[in-house]
């Protein structure tokens, strides 16, 4: 009986010697420690026709998420990512392509995402001349 007691001490003492430090970190780490590795990016991209956003309606929505991995019903998903992460989640930095001809038949196309991109609110809204300059620009971005 004694030596059951004892191995019950030894075993508590043990225990509260190997587990006692992990408790206090275990406490602090929520506070210290982000929820995920990585930054929310969830996005909602709208295709309408229209001289603007205000007043045109939208034909076409997709959702895209981009972390941790592409996500979401556009069709394209990892190469629109890919162009995203290429210009930092700056829309505005879509670049029209040198290779690509457009007519100038006005008609007029209006592209907006609205959401989040690495923990950032983005709001963004372009209208282009034709479907064709909104294609050469956006690439895969905005083809769904």
């Amino acid at each position: 009986m004694r030596n059951t007691a004892r191995w019950a001490a030894a075993l508590g003492l043990t225990a509260v010697a190997v587990c006692g430090p992990l408790t206090g970190a275990a406490v602090a780490a929520p506070d210290a420690a982000p929820a995920s590795l990585y930054a929310p990016s969830a996005l909602v991209l709208t295709i309408g026709h229209g001289g603007g956003a205000a007043t045109a309606t939208p034909e076409r929505a997709v959702t895209l998420s981009c972390a941790p991995t592409s996500s979401g019903t556009h069709p394209a998903a990892p190469a629109a990512c890919a162009e995203l992460r290429g210009v930092g989640g700056d829309f505005a930095a879509l670049k029209a392509r040198d290779d690509v001809w457009c007519n100038k038949l006005y008609d007029p196309v209006v592209v907006t995402a609205q959401g989040v991109w690495q923990g950032q609110r983005v709001s963004y809204e372009r209208t282009f001349g034709n479907s064709c300059e909104r294609d050469a620009v956006g690439g895969s971005l905005f083809a769904f």
